[in-house]
Order: structure tokens, then C-alpha cells, then sequence
């Protein structure tokens, strides 16, 4: 009885076929870099959202609000939970209290090609310096009481194109453009911020969105957030503030994950199918070949793993293509709109150690799956006929 055939036969048996291989391995490696592309987008889009905001900021909103635009926050109560224990207090400014006002605006895209909607986010000095990953990388900041803004850098790229020294029409005012903030490639970076009390003014509202507080300490959340609960006239909901954003990725990531899943499904029905008539044509073209292995005293099995391996070989070829080409994709900046809240989204995509692992087990599991069947007729040719008429 002989042992298995070697992976160097399995190899040679591949590269023999150069153009079949090379054309089904291409098929596949289109398959994969859909499937690879759908995943990077899931994590890019989750990567920004995630990274919004601090842990040690808690971001406050109305009850029952899901998002920001939906909430409304009293002056009244804005003054009453900046008097709680637990907050962080700056010397000269008080506690760590941003009264903040989330508006979205329509903006003319750059090719002309309609509008978009992006978040104008009225923030204070303080909030500013509470979000420690925003740098303000060209110009300078707003000053407080005056129609001036900074932008995102994802919104001076792109189809928005907006720029430093630039004008902005919205709220019945002109604001000029008078800095850019790098905010680390978080949600921040496709904002637009102004002072929270001329947003106040400037859309007549009696009420701001939310709240930002910073807490003294890591565990100076449960004492905030148990005197809040003493005061039942305050009926907000208070997260943590890189949590909430990261909550609102979920719906977004989850659908671009499941769209693009059911797509890469139909598809690799195809590149399996294609495997499959690669394999069965190496059958066919082989049937002395295994004829002899088998005379030789080859078992079923063996020729069966032989063929498993082949496919395993291809699907691992096609994958490593098709994962190449999706690493270029890192270079592509894109702009969605998020579900969540309806604003333009720019993120980029991201390639992990996770994703190219399950990139690569989805590539080889195509080419097994293509392979079974021609490995099983293979092994179930019957060692007289294969010499016979191989």
C-alpha cells in the first residue's frame, strides 16, 4: 500500500494547465476581491465611527433619542447636570460641560452633482479640547461668538472639496472657513464645527442637541450617572461617548456586510462552478494517469486527496490574487451617507490580519467545493478501464 502522493506532484499537476489555471484562478480571485473589498469597507466604516470620541467623555441626549439630531436638551437642564459630582473641572472654565448643537445642512457637491448632507456640529473651546484626537492641522480655530468654522479633513477631499478661505451659506448666514482639524480619520473628520451659540441663533432654537461632559476619572461614571438618576425632572440618557458612535455604525456596517455577502454568495457560485469544470477536465485529461497510480497501489483515498488538493492549491492561488488586488483598495477614500443619521460619511477602507485570514479560508473553501466532485470520480474510475481507455 503507498502513502499519500506528494504536494510537489499535487503542484505540478496544477501548473501544467497554465492557462485553465490561470483563467479559473482568475475567476475566483475576482469573487475574492469583492468578498475582500465588502469586508474592508465593514471595518473602515466601524474604524471611523468607533474611533469618534473619547471613553472618558459621556455624551448626553434626550430619552428616547436615537441620534443626536433627534434630541433636545433645556438650558435649564444643561446647568443643573453641569452641578453633579464626578465631573472633570478646568481652572479657569469650570466643569467640563460642551453644550453642543447637531444640525445637518445641504452642500453643493464639487462636480455639481446634487447635494450633500453633512453635519454642522455647534461645540464650545471646551468641547474642543475634550476630543483629544482633534488637531487643528491648517489656519486656526473658530473664535466663540462669531460666524466662523472649522472642517473635517475628509470634507477638503473628495466630491465636497471644500477649502480653507472658503464660504458656507446656511442659517441665513455666511460662515467663512477659517481652519481645517485632523480628527485622527474618526466621524469628526466629515463635520463641519461652529460655536454652539450662534448655531443657537442662528436656526432660532431655544434648546441645544446634547450635552459632552468629561468625567474626573475612570470610575467617576456610576457617581455621575447616580446622581442623574436622583433627578427625575432630567430625563436624558447618557452614554459614554465613544460608544454611542460606535453604536451608530452597527446599522451601516451591518448592511453593507449583508448586501455585499449576498453578493459575493451568487458570485462564487460561479467561480465554484468554474472550479469544478477545471477539475473535471483534469479527470478527464488524466484518466491513464490515475489509472496507473492506481495499478501502482495508490488507494481511493489517496487519488481523492490528491484532487482536494489540487483544488485547495488553486483556491489558495486565486485567493492570494484576489487579496492582492483588494489591498490596493486601502488607497480609496470613499463618501456614504450614514442611515443612522443621514450625513456624509468619509472613511477609508482597512485591511486586517483577521480579514485576510477570513479572505483566505473563504478562497480555499471555493476551490474544495469545486474540487469534491471531480476528486470523487477520480477515485471511483476503475483501475482496468482507466489504462484501457485513458
Amino acid at each position: 500500500m503507498r502513502t499519500g502522493l506528494s504536494f510537489s506532484y499535487v503542484a505540478r499537476n496544477l501548473m501544467a494547465r497554465k492557462l485553465t489555471t490561470l483563467l479559473t484562478a482568475t475567476g475566483m480571485a475576482l469573487v475574492v476581491f469583492v468578498f475582500a473589498t465588502v469586508l474592508m469597507m465593514t471595518e473602515g466604516l466601524r474604524h471611523t465611527l468607533a474611533g469618534t470620541g473619547s471613553y472618558n467623555n459621556v455624551i448626553i441626549i434626550r430619552q428616547g433619542s436615537q441620534t443626536e439630531v433627534q434630541s433636545t436638551v433645556t438650558r435649564e437642564q444643561a446647568n443643573l447636570i453641569a452641578s453633579l459630582p464626578g465631573l472633570a473641572s478646568h481652572p479657569s472654565q469650570g466643569p467640563m460641560v460642551s453644550r453642543e448643537v447637531i444640525v445637518l445642512v445641504n452642500v453643493p457637491r464639487q462636480d455639481g452633482e446634487g447635494l450633500a448632507n453633512i453635519v454642522v456640529h455647534g461645540t464650545t473651546p471646551v468641547g474642543i479640547g475634550m476630543r483629544e484626537q482633534i488637531r487643528v492641522v491648517e489656519g486656526r480655530s473658530f473664535r466663540p461668538g462669531s460666524s466662523e468654522v472649522i472642517i473635517g479633513k475628509g470634507l477638503t477631499r473628495g466630491k465636497l472639496g471644500l477649502r480653507l478661505g472658503g464660504v458656507l451659506n446656511f442659517g441665513q448666514r455666511e460662515w467663512r472657513i477659517v481652519g481645517v482639524f485632523d480628527a485622527g480619520s474618526s466621524g469628526f473628520d466629515s463635520e463641519v464645527w461652529a460655536d454652539s451659540e450662534q448655531m443657537m441663533q442662528a436656526f432660532r432654537r431655544q434648546s441645544y442637541s446634547s450635552l459632552v461632559v468629561g468625567l474626573r476619572d475612570a470610575n467617576s461614571f456610576e457617581t455621575f450617572a447616580e446622581a442623574l438618576a436622583q433627578k427625575p425632572s432630567i430625563k436624558v440618557d447618557i452614554r459614554r461617548e465613544s460608544l454611542f458612535y460606535a453604536d451608530q455604525s452597527k446599522k451601516m456596517s451591518g448592511f453593507i456586510e449583508i448586501l455585499g455577502k449576498s453578493i459575493t454568495l451568487i458570485f462564487s457560485i460561479g467561480a465554484i462552478i468554474g472550479a469544478m469544470i477545471t477539475m473535471y477536465a483534469s479527470v478527464a485529461n488524466r484518466t491513464q494517469e490515475i489509472g496507473t497510480l492506481r495499478a501502482l497501489g495508490f488507494q481511493r483515498m489517496n487519488i481523492i486527496s490528491a484532487f482536494i488538493q489540487e483544488a485547495m492549491l488553486l483556491g489558495a492561488l486565486a485567493g492570494a490574487i484576489g487579496l492582492g488586488l483588494a489591498s490596493f483598495m486601502q488607497l480609496v477614500e470613499i463618501s456614504t451617507t450614514n442611515i443612522q443619521t443621514f450625513s456624509e460619511v468619509v472613511f477609508r477602507l482597512i485591511l486586517t490580519p483577521t480579514i485576510a485570514l477570513q479572505v483566505m479560508i473563504f478562497s480555499i473553501l471555493m476551490g474544495v467545493l469545486g474540487g469534491v466532485l471531480p476528486a470523487i470520480r477520480a477515485a471511483r474510475l476503475e483501475i482496468v478501464n482507466a489504462l484501457r481507455f485513458g
